[in-house]
């Protein structure tokens, strides 16, 4: 069997990962071709090209790039019709891959499988049934999406998160992570300002205001900074002159499996996380690691969004718990005293929160068949079908 992969990101690269093993382990002798990052390739693929060239995010911040990403959309497609997969998996970042999957229809009988639902339900419902043109199946994450991507005429399967199936990290992870960075018995400030360098540009100065404010009475706080491998030394740059004495944690030297250990005991050894919008916000829950969202967009984007959304929430965590728990800062409302005094909300009571994380994860499959497993069961059941 062969298989067809496309991710465009780190969260994508992780769900790609996950079903890859899940696919390897059922059908040994599969063989994949694609595009990804560090954990798909773990798993055996070797991407075309770096997956690190499609992370944009944003209407406006996509037109420098356009050009370029028009010609791997073309090159990609290419690739899928000149191999003539059994399957090709796209797997998130929409915009890049279902203009694959409308090439790849266009021109062949070759079966479409997305994996991460469209946000129909929050924003662009219209979304859904051009979807329907190009793909055949959606693996979905969260529990309520199937019956929108159905009713559009798409086959779906709620899979779950990997996020819900994984380690956490123990004690002794954590101890090994302090003494790996000579941090003691600091208390940690997580502090993740994304993994596109847009957004990073854009967040980082504001995080930096937020922890000046937010450390003021505690001067014994360390700041720890996860980075993606591409973002690193933009990342050193910008938090050079934060307070805290920031680590800047590197994947680069790393084997990606000690990368992921490495930063499961981070944010398990964090007593409080500030965290960019995005899936973060789920692997911040599987550790229980209280948190708050904050996210700023460039300014045209950002005046398209706020007439296109329609939930009052982005974050996954409270969307799936059905709680509100997690304080956001968006937009207009990303400013530093903003941020700042809605971390002092959460060091000051927690719980309600931990409790939305523990009901998260487990309405995402925590404690049950791993869902890169149940992603990889389903594509195949499809195939059958």
């Amino acid at each position: 069997m062969r298989v067809f992969l496309v991710a465009g990101e780190p969260s994508g690269d992780r769900l790609g990962g996950a079903l890859m093993e899940g696919l390897r382990s059922l059908v040994p002798d599969i063989q994949f071709d694609g595009v990804g990052g560090p954990l798909m390739q773990a798993q055996g693929l070797d991407s075309r090209f770096p997956m690190a060239e499609l992370s944009v995010m944003g209407l406006v911040e996509v037109l420098p790039k356009y050009f370029h990403l028009k010609r791997r959309i073309a090159e990609t497609a290419q690739a899928v019709l000149d191999t003539q997969p059994d399957v090709l998996i796209t797997i998130d970042s929409p915009d890049f891959s279902l203009r694959v999957a409308k090439i790849v229809k266009a021109q062949s009988k070759i079966r479409t499988v997305h994996y991460v639902a469209p946000s129909v339900w929050a924003w662009r419902p219209g979304r859904a049934d051009k979807m329907a043109k190009v793909i055949d199946h959606v693996l979905a994450l969260l529990p309520f999406e199937p019956p929108y991507m159905e009713r559009a005429g798409m086959e779906c399967d709620f899979v779950g998160h990997p996020v819900a199936s994984e380690p956490v990290a123990s004690e002794a992870d954590i101890q090994e992570f302090r003494d790996a960075y000579s941090l003691g018995a600091a208390p940690l400030i997580l502090t993740l300002p994304g993994s596109r360098g847009g957004e990073i540009d854009r967040l980082a100065p504001i995080f930096g205001d937020v922890l000046r404010l937010y450390l003021k009475n505690r001067p014994d706080a360390r700041v720890v900074v996860p980075a993606v491998a591409h973002m690193v030394d933009a990342v050193a740059e910008h938090v050079r002159a934060w307070p805290g004495n920031p680590v800047v944690l590197d994947p680069r030297e790393m084997a990606s499996d000690q990368a992921v250990k490495e930063k499961r005991a981070a944010f398990a050894a964090a007593e409080l996380a500030l965290a960019a919008s995005g899936t973060v916000s789920l692997e911040l829950a599987a550790q229980a690691t209280p948190m708050v969202i904050a996210y700023r967009l460039s300014w045209l984007t950002q005046k398209i969004a706020e007439r296109m959304v329609k939930l009052d929430t982005v974050t996954l965590v409270n969307l799936v718990s059905e709680t509100r728990t997690v304080p956001e800062c968006l937009l207009d409302d990303c400013q530093p005293e903003t941020i700042a005094a809605a971390l002092e909300q959460v060091s000051a009571a927690p719980n309600a929160q931990l409790e939305a994380m523990a009901t998260t994860m487990e309405r995402l499959g925590h404690g049950g068949e791993a869902p890169g497993l149940r992603a990889a069961r389903a594509v195949l059941a499809r195939m059958k079908s």
